[in-house]
């Protein structure tokens, strides 16, 4: 990878997130960031990288900025806002956390506020937030668009929430960045839920003492620490076929360590403590199959969810044998008549009962939902 392309993906978010800030404007924090990537692709090959990649591209963006505005007759009016000594000594993980309550303000529906983070936050490309929702670009083009248009017409700021408004406001902003790391996760893009980990430990770093966020990135850590082992010549590798060396072990680390404290029984906590069983298992055979399996259960006590129903089905399927989950999946189809998992784990159920021709049918129902050709390569070779 070159050294642009490297500087691209390690910091186009947070410079954005900064421009978007200091501009009070989405397309021109966009085009001068643009103009300062291009700038990077013709003299950083000649003259060297910069000491500081980051500080240079931020700074050509500026002046790029300003050449725009200059164009536009408006450089009286808007340079005030463009360059001030606050914007220069302001805090990139501020802007970023500034953008993201902004991007998941209640006034924008739940698609804008995912597409905006995507777009804007995560610094991902119209192209790239498109694949994700499955949609072509000009639909994901036209959505930002109006998302923004919103941000505008609502008066939506760009700046943290007032310390009293925090409360209402973190959880909309919890669901955008969970829903985001599921996406990257879901779809392999490693540098999406990475940008997902970053956020949320900006927030944790805001609001140290808030137990959800600290629970929501370790619950992230966890499942991310396993980046490595999902995958192998480009074929999905069941959690218990994973080569559990290749684990991140300072992420696990640092999960269990944001999970040592007491706290009540929540969404995002008890899922984190499910990855957590996982993570403690040295082998795949050590894992304690009956305590993730009643953390399920408490978990679908509190949110009467199809999907934890499905996962606890999983997990009752190792922890009980295949005729309890099969009770379990009963009538899941009409809430869950997608979903590509639910025909898999009956398959998986049917397979170890002996019901060779069952199980077949359902791996192949299986193979023709799954949203990736991972998946649907690995349920295709399951169905035989």
């Amino acid at each position: 990878m070159s050294a642009v392309g490297a500087a691209f993906r390690e910091h186009r978010g947070p410079l954005l997130a900064t421009l978007v800030a200091e501009l009070r404007s989405f397309d021109l924090a966009e085009e001068a960031l643009q103009d300062a990537f291009a700038a990077a692709t013709v003299q950083w090959p000649g003259e060297g990288v910069p000491r500081r990649p980051a500080a240079w591209l931020l700074a050509v963006a500026r002046r790029r900025a300003v050449d725009r505005r200059r164009r536009e007759e408006t450089l009286t009016r808007c340079l005030p806002l463009l360059i001030t000594e606050e914007a220069r000594a302001g805090n990139p993980a501020d802007d970023s956390l500034a953008l993201l309550f902004a991007c998941c303000h209640p006034a924008l529906g739940p698609e804008s506020r995912i597409a905006l983070t995507l777009r804007f936050v995560a610094g991902l490309t119209v192209p790239e937030t498109a694949r994700l929702f499955l949609v072509p670009d000009a639909t994901m083009a036209a959505r930002i668009t109006r998302a923004k248009q919103k941000i505008r017409t609502a008066g939506i700021p760009l700046r943290l929430p007032a310390p009293a408004d925090l409360p209402e406001r973190v959880p909309g902003v919890h669901a955008v960045l969970y829903l985001l790391f599921t996406e990257g996760y879901r779809s392999y893009r490693d540098e999406v839920a990475g940008e997902a980990v970053r956020l949320t430990r900006l927030l944790h770093e805001l609001l140290p003492s808030g137990s959800e966020t600290a629970s929501l990135l370790a619950l992230m850590l966890l499942h991310h620490s396993r980046r490595r082992a999902r995958r192998r010549d480009g074929r999905l590798v069941l959690l218990a076929d994973q080569d559990r060396t290749q684990w991140n072990a300072r992420d696990i680390a640092e999960a269990l360590t944001l999970l040592t404290s007491d706290a009540p029984d929540r969404p995002y906590r008890l899922q984190a403590l499910i990855a957590a069983q996982h993570a403690l298992a040295e082998h795949a055979h050590e894992t304690d199959w009956p305590a993730i399996a009643q953390l399920y259960a408490r978990l679908e006590a509190i949110t009467g969810s199809p999907v934890v129903r499905l996962n606890r089905a999983v997990a009752v399927l190792e922890a009980d044998g295949p005729a309890a989950a099969l009770a379990l999946l009963d009538g899941l189809e009409q809430h869950l008549p997608r979903n590509h998992h639910l025909p898999a784990a009956r398959g998986e159920c049917l397979l170890r009962l002996g019901d060779r021709e069952g199980a077949r049918r359902e791996f192949a129902r299986g193979a023709e939902l799954a949203p990736t050709d991972t998946e649907r390569d690995f349920l295709i070779k399951r169905a035989g």
